[in-house]
């Protein structure tokens, strides 16, 4: 049965639709115009399709001559320097193996690249980081662009990585696409304990081994990290907005379980093929305003990453809709907090698969209203697929109903029960511009700050200053010149340790920057995102060290207390990186990124 979608939803959904009518209409006007009578490769010449087999053994050629054969593009993240992506490396054989069973072919059509922001935070390398995504999207239109292929399997799990892909696959939305993700490692080190192991390194009270033993604890085998950062957070978005198989998120590496779920990708993608007859779900049809909705409210009910306020809306123009971050907000007001997470909890994502999911997640959702039950998926008709977990069968796989109770209310609670009414992410505004902030892991009394401004243009300086003890007092800490058009928009990880220690510290403490903070925002009030960024000549530019700021997440204020004429007359001060400047690391290479890149708000994508 499929409820009626909530009032506000119904109403989010209705604005999408309407604001990219034209756009929306042009995009599947060319996904309609790119599809065949048969499969595209039968368009080839000769020499084309002998170049585009000439590697196949003799079944696979002759299959792929004629034209009753599915050919199925793997595309893959995968290396071996990034535990979440390591998994990958056997996936190709094992999909052709399944898909052959199952009457098709596959090829590798192409590897995209996959960077790790853990690996890179405060490094110049953090500065490609947003970029990537838009690399990789290119890349898997490089892929695609051979007209050999009738459908797509997606192998990627982090960051940008997944989002990329997404837009990439989007260029080609007259095939269906599933993503295939590998899982999460093993609970480590508890995530309280390494926060305050990294709190007291802040402090100066334990050294550089005493931190490093820490982290390797926690980052310690293949698989995804299991604090609930961008990584896991596109896990969860991909199963909601039904581009994973029902429950595949959060099964680890290395299990029967795993192989099944990824053996069951290979057979699944054949049957939405156009040469399935009436199964055929291109992509970009799939994901219409209904999807993209149902992927806001999974992010505001679980307190997810703020860099899907970019990533979703970069999406989502890829398939010719607009969404805002008014929509988001809207959204928030009506959508309970449903989960714990680190770092707006102690719990990992193991704890939330354990405690029910994604299917008890989904069901809940589902029967309040609050996701659009009729979305299309690659897993059944509807998304009501999605309230069953996966288990081995004596056949290989099947799904169940999950437990009607969550298995642990600390971690995972149904609507009637939430831990906030509200979701976990504000829009906020005023003279200094709108900007995100995640509040799901603030208390109620740290949400508003009002407090002198101690400017920087650089997150080392900001740790420079309290090391030398500067900031030991009430302070909103503007770090600016970090937007897409400055560096290229970097997460500024390091700067929450020293941040919650003055906190900690009975301090009056925010952090107002036209840069990311991630998935792993935590418990200091940030106004993140700043758009326009004051590289592109945003209010930004025109503060002043003691300006007093103001910050109220629950008001959506973003305001510095100047009178409008005086603030308005200044010349802006600092500067982004120079080309001189923005350079190594490979930046160098990236600078038509730079100049091409859109505004935070609009994806801060290079293409639209």
């Amino acid at each position: 049965m499929t409820i009626s979608p909530h009032p506000a939803v119904a109403r989010v959904t209705e604005r999408v639709a309407e604001r990219s009518a034209d756009r929306r209409a042009a995009y599947l006007s060319r996904v309609r115009d790119a599809r065949t009578a048969g499969p595209a490769r039968g368009g080839l010449g000769c020499a084309n399709l002998a170049h585009g087999f000439a590697a196949c053994g003799p079944t696979e050629k002759l299959q792929l001559r004629g034209s009753a054969t599915a050919n199925i593009a793997i595309v893959s993240a995968y290396n071996d320097m990034l535990s979440a992506h390591q998994p990958l490396k056997d996936y190709p054989d094992r999909l052709k193996a399944a898909i052959a069973a199952a009457g098709g072919t596959a090829q590798f059509a192409g590897g995209v690249p996959a960077m790790c922001d853990g690996i890179t935070q405060g490094r110049a390398g953090m500065e490609l980081s947003l970029f990537s995504r838009d690399v990789v999207a290119m890349a898997t239109a490089v892929a695609l662009s051979h007209d050999m292929f009738d459908g797509a399997l997606l192998l990627g799990v982090c960051d940008k990585i997944v989002p990329g892909l997404v837009i990439g696959a989007l260029s080609f939305g007259h095939l269906p696409a599933i993503l295939v993700p590998a899982g999460p490692m093993a609970s480590g080190l508890p995530n309280g304990e390494k926060a305050k192991v990294r709190k007291r390194f802040a402090a100066g009270e334990i050294g550089r081994d005493e931190l490093l033993a820490a982290e390797a604890a926690s980052y310690h085998s293949a698989g995804t990290c299991t604090f609930y950062g961008t990584a896991n957070s596109n896990q969860l978005l991909m199963e909601v907005m039904g581009l994973h198989l029902p429950g595949a998120s959060f099964v680890p590496p290395g299990t029967g379980l795993r192989d099944a779920l990824t053996d069951a990708a290979g057979r699944r993608v054949l049957e939405l093929t156009d040469l399935s007859g009436a199964g055929y779900t291109p992509i970009g049809e799939m994901l219409d305003e209904r999807a993209f909705v149902n992927g806001v409210v999974a992010l505001l009910a679980t307190g997810g990453s703020t860099n899907h306020t970019l990533h979703l809306v970069a999406m989502a123009a890829a398939a010719g809709l607009e969404l805002t971050w008014d929509d988001f907000d809207e959204l928030s007001d009506v959508t309970p907090l449903l989960t714990r997470l680190y770092p707006n909890g102690t719990a990992d994502v193991n704890h939330f698969h354990a405690a029910g999911g994604t299917a008890f997640l989904i069901g809940e959702l589902l029967d309040a209203g609050l996701l659009h039950g009729d979305a299309r998926t690659v897993g059944g008709d509807d998304l009501n697929a999605y309230r069953q977990t996966p288990e081995l069968t004596g056949g290989g796989i099947g799904w169940r109903p999950v437990a009607p109770e969550s298995g642990d209310l600390g971690v995972l609670r149904p609507v009637e029960e939430p831990f906030d009414t509200h979701g976990g992410l504000h829009t906020v505004r005023g003279n200094l511009g709108r900007a995100v902030m995640k509040v799901s892991a603030v208390r109620e009394e740290h949400r508003t700050v009002e407090a002198p401004a101690r400017v920087f243009e650089s997150q080392e300086a900001l740790q420079e200053a309290f090391a030398a003890g500067e900031l030991d007092r009430d302070v909103v800490a503007v770090v600016r010149y970090q937007g897409p058009r400055a560096n290229g928009m970097p997460e500024l990880h390091r700067l929450t340790p020293p941040l919650s220690v003055l906190q900690d510290r009975g301090h009056r403490v925010a952090l107002v920057t036209d840069g990311r903070m991630s998935g792993a925002s935590g418990a200091v009030p940030a106004a993140i995102h700043v758009s326009p960024e004051a590289a592109a000549g945003g209010p930004l530019a025109r503060v002043r060290d003691g300006d007093v700021i103001r910050l109220d997440a629950g008001k959506g204020l973003l305001d510095v207390l100047v009178p409008d004429e005086e603030f308005a007359a200044r010349e802006p001060a600092g500067a982004a990186a120079g080309r001189d400047a923005w350079s190594g690391t490979g930046r160098e290479l990236f600078g038509a990124f730079r100049a091409a890149v859109g505004p935070a708000e609009r994806g801060a994508g290079v293409f639209s």
